[in-house]
């Protein structure tokens, strides 16, 4: 059974309110992380993702800072406290602005930046690779097994010659972010509830005449109005033959009386979670009935999966209300319409677990646990012409499904539409 949420607070702190508990939070994470840790077997973790990061030390990697692992990592190594290496002399606002890490345990990092330090890259991993001994030794865990989320060609060798046990650390991980608290799951509603004022937003700025990228920077200008708004990695806006198939992007393209345009919101980042968002539009007019049947079959594909989520259930379960690529687009293989029917889980990163596809679900299922946070997301069209694209959120609990994604979804939503234009007084699709 599946019941729409809402946000039930605010999006900032107040005396006379609990609201979001954010030291809950973070004990909840970096203790989840803990016990995953150890339940892999691991003694210590080294964790270099931003995602990874921030679950384990309640601190924010800047915009310039993302996707370049290495700038700033951290550790957990046993029962011990978590260790930040930071970029530089930032660590030292690091201890004015999350003190709940001890002083002593921020520390600068030691960087080569993917190999762009180029011959100094050596140098500088053998003082990384010291460092991450030296924390091993220091939580007597020296000589045990260490997990790893990332590691380079630079790593290889240098963790070779320091006789570093190391392994996969990032499904331990994976697992940990898998499953929110109650923190966590408010601070995903008011994703939610940011993601519904968004796409109100778009459909009152869409009209003739702008373009894809202008709506796309309207709504990250608007999105930034928000408190605690630290990102917003994309805006998908996409219209007539960019709908189909879904390039997922925008462009300069004019808009035209009586397209279809969908956006997506991939992904606005409130306090570190994360949207993915789709809803589609008519632009001028009223869609023609071949739209609103190509739309009722994508609606009717992600309804039909959101009935199969349940505690207990798998990712198979899932996929499997989905048709295969074959039977819906003609593809050879099941990669080639990759992400046309599609679940992905909602956290610090984009794609926390579970991911659903038929791809893989069919064969290697997940089970589906109260406490996971994802999107399902269906789309259907015909192609260089239009698509429709729609996607729910949701909260799975121990008794329902909660939809945390409240903008209508019932029907494409018309913007606009001049009185008697419709597509069937010219016989145009």
């Amino acid at each position: 059974m599946a019941n729409f949420g809402t946000a039930n607070f605010g999006t900032v702190g107040m005396d006379w309110q609990q609201r979001i508990n954010w030291e809950r939070l973070r004990t909840y994470r970096l203790e989840r992380a803990r016990e995953r840790m150890k339940a892999h077997g691991l003694s210590a973790m080294l964790l270099m993702y931003d995602e990874n990061v921030r679950y384990v030390t309640g601190t924010m990697t800047p915009g310039w800072n993302r996707l370049k692992p290495g700038l700033r990592y951290a550790m957990l190594c046993g029962d011990d406290p978590p260790v930040l290496f930071e970029q530089g002399d930032v660590g030292i606002q690091i201890e004015r602005h999350s003190p709940w890490l001890p002083k002593e345990n921020v520390r600068w990092s030691y960087a080569w930046i993917k190999g762009a330090a180029g011959a100094a890259a050596a140098q500088q991993v053998k003082k990384f690779t010291n460092a991450v001994l030296q924390e091993m030794k220091k939580s007597n865990v020296a000589g045990e097994k260490l997990g790893v989320d990332f590691i380079d060609i630079n790593m290889l060798e240098a963790f070779k010659d320091a006789g570093i046990d190391w392994t996969d650390g990032m499904t331990a991980m994976m697992e940990a972010r898998a499953i929110k608290n109650v923190d966590e799951q408010e601070c995903l509603r008011i994703v939610g509830a940011i993601g519904d004022a968004a796409h109100w937003e778009c459909m009152k700025f869409l009209e003739p005449g702008r373009t894809e990228n202008q709506v796309t920077a309207h709504i990250m200008e608007f999105l930034y109005g928000f408190a605690g708004m630290e990102d917003v990695e994309d805006v998908i806006v996409s219209s007539g033959p960019n709908t189909w198939p879904n390039w997922r992007n925008f462009s300069d393209r004019i808009i035209q009386p009586g397209e279809i345009v969908f956006m997506d919101l991939a992904a606005l980042t409130w306090n570190g979670y994360k949207s993915c968002y789709y809803r589609t539009y008519c632009v001028g007019k009223e869609p023609s009935q071949e739209q609103k049947d190509i739309y009722a079959t994508a609606l009717k594909w992600l309804y039909d999966s959101i009935r199969a989520v349940k505690v207990g259930a798998t990712t198979r379960e899932i996929a499997s209300q989905w048709p295969s690529a074959k039977e819906a687009w003609g593809y050879e293989e099941e990669d080639q319409g990759a992400a046309n029917l599609w679940g992905h889980g909602l956290g610090l990163a984009q794609y926390d677990q579970p991911v659903i596809s038929r791809i893989w679900s069919l064969d290697h299922p997940v089970e589906i646990k109260a406490g996971m946070v994802f999107a399902l997301e269906t789309q259907h069209g015909k192609q260089f012409e239009w698509g429709v694209r729609i996607e729910e959120m949701l909260i799975v609990h121990d008794d329902d499904i909660e939809i945390i994604s409240n903008f209508p979804v019932e029907q494409i939503t018309v913007v606009d539409p001049l009185p008697g234009y419709r597509s069937s007084n010219t016989g145009k699709s």
